[in-house]
């Protein structure tokens, strides 16, 4: 039940970056994972009494929603979907570096913020765990939208994105051919 590439119409993906949109889905399969991982890691620490905790669940649930979007994006190929994708992960992405560091840096000061119900040193376990998730995820969610911008600027420049790349090119061809007509024999091939 996952997104197929043989579903989607070869006319919007060519060759050309056809290994980009199968690694671009990659990336984000991995951050859907990691994602949700760190959901299980972050309910096991039984935060959800405490507002910081609901939070930080919240965040790792819109980061499965950007991850899922961005699956949706790179299958539908539509405006909407990327412009969505790309909000969700630049947002994501910065809170997920700032949590990150507060969960690998100052562990006990962000278990006593969660009020947290474990005790403290399977906490900070746990608390260390979900931040080597978060750094994970900040870093495939920066390559996740670089590729989604090199998917998205190589179905501009094919005419799939609303830039009339291959029409251009075409009629660009066409005028070439009515040039070399004026030209002697030789030079015509």
């Amino acid at each position: 039940m996952g997104m197929d590439l043989n579903a989607i119409p070869q006319s919007t993906i060519t060759r050309s970056h056809h290994h980009t949109h199968k690694i671009f889905l990659f990336c984000n399969y991995i951050l859907l994972g990691a994602a949700s991982s760190c959901v299980f890691l972050t309910l096991s620490l039984r935060l959800l009494p405490s507002l910081p905790g609901l939070l930080l669940i919240l965040l790792h649930v819109v980061t499965v929603a950007g991850a899922i979007s961005g699956c949706a994006a790179a299958s539908l190929g539509t405006n909407r979907w990327y412009a969505a994708h790309m909000v969700a992960t630049v947002l994501t992405a910065i809170f997920q570096g700032s949590v990150s560091v507060l969960m690998l840096t100052r562990t006990g000061d962000f278990l006593g913020y969660l009020k947290s119900y474990v005790r403290e040193e399977d906490g900070a376990v746990i608390l260390r765990l979900a931040g080597g998730l978060c750094v994970v995820m900040f870093c495939l969610e920066w390559v996740v939208m670089t590729l989604a911008f090199f998917l998205k600027y190589y179905a501009y420049v094919e005419g799939d994105g609303n830039g009339n790349g291959k029409v251009q090119h075409d009629h660009d061809d066409d005028h070439d051919h009515d040039d070399m007509k004026d030209w002697p024999w030789p030079f015509q091939v």
